[in-house]
């Protein structure tokens, strides 16, 4: 491990504690408590570096519920190559490894979420693979499964993965996406399943959401 690894690890583990995940209890993850704290934080810690804003340290309710449906239905992916896309604190590349996935690769492009997704592997004692880079646009060749958790939350970003997403599913792999409504979500998804989550007032302005698990064909 070098030293940036060594110093993304340990201010994950400084402004974070183990926690069980609300509708996933099989997994822990490393999750801060208080957002606005952790903001600044990173913020002033990693501002030459560019590093994302701290999206690590929470589990998203569309994560949350894509990895509760893994976990509930886990020959979606067992035996097969799987890739989490904006993988964050890499809860639903777990849930995919805890439900039988051959292989998992936890995409970010953010390193400290990386940094934390390594940490919660540990802690539930999984393996995933991990790459830091912008995948989207990727024909990603060696996968079968395709894995979005909460990634429609920004115009530009949700744009660029909706054509990617349906060119992926052109390509015959399926693309699983979990999502609570937000803004830029794509219309005309098949809706898989739907769940009521818990959620976190500070970050979503309520305390419990309807997210739903999509089919992008």
């Amino acid at each position: 491990m070098g030293p940036r690894e060594a110093r993304l690890r340990a201010f994950v583990v400084a402004h974070s504690a183990l926690a069980s995940v609300d509708a996933v209890p099989e997994l822990r993850l490393y999750l801060a408590s208080a957002v606005t704290p952790l903001w600044h934080s990173s913020a002033e810690t990693f501002q030459e570096e560019g590093i994302e804003p701290p999206y690590w340290a929470f589990a998203w309710a569309g994560g949350q519920a894509l990895a509760r449906h893994l976990l509930d239905h886990p020959d979606i992916v067992r035996g097969r190559s799987v890739a989490d896309i904006g993988t964050g604190s890499g809860l639903v590349a777990l849930a995919a490894k805890r439900a039988g996935a051959a292989t998992v690769t936890a995409f970010d492009i953010d390193p400290l979420a990386l940094a934390a997704t390594l940490l919660n592997a540990e802690a539930n004692d999984l393996e995933v693979e991990r790459e830091c880079r912008d995948v989207v646009g990727d024909a990603l060749e060696r996968f079968d499964i395709v894995l979005v958790g909460d990634l429609f939350y920004e115009e530009g970003l949700a744009k660029r993965m909706q054509a990617w997403a349906a060119e992926l599913a052109l390509l015959g792999k399926v693309v699983l996406v979990g999502d609570p409504g937000r803004a830029y979500l794509p219309t005309g998804l098949r809706e898989v399943t739907s769940m009521e989550l818990p959620t976190s007032l500070d970050l979503e302005g309520t305390t419990s959401k309807r997210v739903a698990v999509y089919q992008i064909e």
